[in-house]
């Protein structure tokens, strides 16, 4: 005796229905996991030919800046000749100073980048914050007002161009794992 649902009583729709909730099923594919959360690695051979880089940017940099400034403005950069600086000083004290500074902030970016969880933001927050005393220093001085404004500015511009080229090259050293 077959019924509209199958030879039983319970017909092929019971027996479908059982299967189906027997069967094993294929397990959904985890999330992917975000990208931020991943572990990083860090190719320090391209940190720091990076770092080099920067160095000499940086170093022209503080050429360019003290020539626009004691060139154009025709403000001295290293306060008035008298006070322990020669009347005739040359951009290479501010360039050496500046290509060592990037050298040195190079190797904080490395250190962090291999103990901090999102080195280039923090090494950006401590750019920051060292250019803005860096630029301040000048202020606590007796020199003229155009002396401390020109150190100022050259100091800035050296800041700005570190932080900004090596915060590139931190996150372009860094790669995601798997």
């Amino acid at each position: 005796m077959e019924t509209p649902d199958g030879p039983r009583a319970g017909g092929w729709a019971s027996y479908d229905a059982v299967r189906a909730d027997t069967a094993p099923q294929p397990s959904p594919p985890p999330p992917p996991t975000p990208v931020s959360s991943r572990p990083s690695r860090l190719n320090a051979g391209r940190l720091w030919a990076g770092g080099v880089m920067t160095a000499g940017v940086a170093g022209l940099t503080a050429v360019v800046a003290v020539l626009l400034v004691r060139g154009v403005f025709g403000v001295s950069v290293f306060g008035p000749a008298g006070d322990g600086v020669p009347e005739n000083t040359s951009a290479t004290l501010p360039a050496l100073t500046a290509a060592g500074a990037a050298l040195g902030a190079t190797g904080v970016l490395h250190v962090l980048a291999l103990t901090v969880r999102r080195p280039c933001r923090l090494f950006s927050f401590l750019v920051t914050l060292a250019t803005t005393a860096l630029v301040l220093l000048p202020f606590t001085t007796t020199a003229g007002t155009g002396e401390k404004v020109g150190a100022a500015a050259v100091r800035l511009a050296v800041g700005v161009t570190v932080g900004a080229l090596l915060s590139a090259v931190g996150r372009g050293a860094q790669r995601r794992g798997r």
